[in-house]
């Protein structure tokens, strides 16, 4: 065939691949893509001098789509059709390299951080501040996540989700829509708290939390006293009804003096659905964060409890009887 036209083998190759991806296009292209006959009525549009709302008067398009499809193209005096549709085929092509395996160094860092059993959190915020003008060595800690538990994108080796400090597997997905369990009754919203709670100006009042052990066997309360940060943990051992979570609640406040110990704030979990019946034994107003709120008004107070939960024996969050 090269002979019969007079030219070489490889144009005629680069011909038929041309020819071979225009008639894939002109089938058209899914969702709201151009297709190639679409640019070519832009390029021969062009051409004869029409203005991009023209053009895009006549394809049925917006006028920001042709005008970004021109300018992504070269502009006006350098778009072609055929070019422009092989450049958005290949900005379209899926998976593409991220950021953690296209930057080696990057990744090294990532992997000594989650060593030292960082959050990747710590390690966005470190990697700032050791790289201040490398815009190279900056991360977000989403993509961490991402190329942790996504298999596609695994450039992490996956051994290293041992290291985070909740030691998943497979991430948690986040709930979103109404909210379904069981209402807790005679519940004091956390809105109703008095200032002097709000402003840590005395001692006394506490914030709880449940903290659930490996495969859900194993549990400890945790209160953090919100003016001096003092942490106390009821071990619960496998049980998490009200009444054994009351019980170790009562134990460990009344290991205080009654005046440091006014009011307990706790998250909406039913194990302190017995709420009023510690109120009455123990003198101790309870009140109740807001739905999906973790933490309550205070993100920093889940920290303490988590690092002195790593520290509790492991696989087991419930060794000894509460308290």
């Amino acid at each position: 065939m090269a002979a019969a036209i007079g030219c070489s083998p490889r144009s005629v190759h680069a011909l038929c691949q041309q020819a071979r991806l225009a008639e894939r296009s002109l089938a058209g292209e899914p969702g709201l893509r151009l297709s190639f006959a679409e640019r070519e009525q832009i390029s021969r549009g062009i051409a004869a001098g029409q203005s991009a709302r023209a053009i895009a008067r006549s394809l049925e398009r917006a006028p920001s789509t042709v005008s970004r499809e021109i300018a992504a193209g070269g502009g006006r005096r350098r778009y072609r059709a055929l070019r422009a549709h092989r450049r958005a085929r290949e900005r379209a092509a899926r998976p593409k390299p991220t950021k953690l395996w296209r930057c080696p160094r990057l990744r090294r860092e990532v992997e000594a951080g989650l060593r030292k059993r960082w959050s990747p959190q710590q390690i966005s915020a470190r990697l700032r501040a050791d790289h201040p003008t490398d815009p190279e060595m900056r991360i977000s800690h989403e993509t961490i996540y991402q190329s942790l538990y996504v298999q596609s994108r695994g450039e992490l080796r996956r051994q290293l989700t041992r290291n985070l400090r909740s030691a998943r597997t497979k991430r948690r997905p986040r709930r979103g829509g109404p909210e379904t369990r069981g209402q807790i009754q005679g519940m004091v919203p956390i809105s109703e708290r008095p200032p002097e709670i709000e402003d840590r100006a005395v001692p006394g009042h506490w914030e709880g939390d449940l903290l659930v052990g490996a495969r859900g066997r194993s549990f400890i309360a945790t209160l953090v006293e919100r003016q001096t940060r003092y942490v106390m943990l009821a071990r619960l051992g496998g049980e998490r009804r009200t009444e054994h979570v009351i019980e170790a609640l009562k134990r460990r406040t009344r290991e205080l003096p009654a005046h440091l110990v006014l009011s307990l704030t706790w998250d909406q979990g039913k194990e302190l659905a017995s709420h009023q019946r510690f109120s009455v034994q123990t003198g101790v107003s309870v009140y109740f964060c807001d739905p999906h709120s973790p933490g309550c008004s205070q993100p920093g107070r889940t920290r303490p409890d988590r690092r002195r939960a790593e520290r509790a024996p492991a696989g087991d969050l419930g060794l000894g009887h509460a308290g």
